[in-house]
């Protein structure tokens, strides 16, 4: 059983056991009474899963602030997913960009695209354009959400639907973490949810445009991010 510094009465267990056998609508209302002083924010790469998440709480008109990191090297589709939820949905989002003299300089020292040279060279090029983007987002929040399903990679299959983030001090709940595609897939079409149309072109899990490719029949749904490289297929926001 883990606690926090702030939340001596709040433990991962309770909440995992409150949050257990509810809808994805019901998981989110919990959240915003379990932590009503807190900021509870999140995070949408306007994702099949994300969209999913961002429609619940804009149904709700739910307390939870969403953001969104844009690295710079966004598809087009993903621009235009993003202003059409925004205006479907009427709602704000916050959009956090990497510092423009850290491009400026990664550019400059290893070129446009360095990511493709090594891992190592890709990792800092996520680093920059994600990672740092995401520290100043969580910034001040107690409550992230996320998108993350246990089919969607290996290095997710065991995660639970609720975390404790030692480094940022701050629980991660993951509300479609025991979500199957087709329980997905089947919330988007009742709830007539807008999705990016690159999903249609086997475009499964969408990223930078340079670091994404469409997936064959049969291929993992990770197997298009960094294609051309061996690892767990992750950048490091959910390492």
């Amino acid at each position: 059983m883990y606690f926090c510094e702030n939340f001596k009465s709040m433990d991962i267990s309770t909440i995992e056991k409150t949050l257990l056998n509810l809808s994805l609508e019901e998981r989110l209302q919990v959240l915003t009474q379990l932590f009503p002083q807190e900021k509870i924010v999140f995070s949408t790469s306007f994702g099949q899963e994300d969209q999913a998440i961002l429609y619940a709480i804009a149904s709700q008109s739910l307390p939870i602030q969403i953001f969104t990191l844009d690295t710079g090297r966004q598809f087009q589709e993903s621009y235009e997913l993003m202003d059409l939820t925004t205006r479907k949905y009427q709602i704000t989002i916050d959009t956090f960009f990497p510092k423009t003299e850290s491009v400026e300089k990664l550019v400059k020292e290893k070129g446009f695209n360095s990511f493709y040279s090594s891992v190592e060279n890709r990792k800092e090029c996520c680093f920059i354009r994600k990672m740092e983007p995401l520290s100043r987002a969580l910034q001040g929040a107690k409550v992230w959400i996320t998108g993350l399903r246990a089919e969607q990679s290996e290095n997710r299959a065991n995660m639970p639907i609720v975390e404790w983030d030692e480094q940022r001090q701050l629980f991660k709940i993951n509300p479609l973490i025991d979500w199957t595609f087709d329980e997905l897939n089947q919330y988007l079409v009742d709830h007539k949810i807008p999705q990016n149309p690159l999903h249609k072109k086997g475009f499964i899990s969408i990223g930078c445009a340079p670091c994404t490719r469409a997936i064959a029949e049969g291929e993992h749904p990770r197997a298009g991010r960094w294609w051309w490289e061996n690892s767990q297929k992750e950048c490091g926001l959910h390492a």
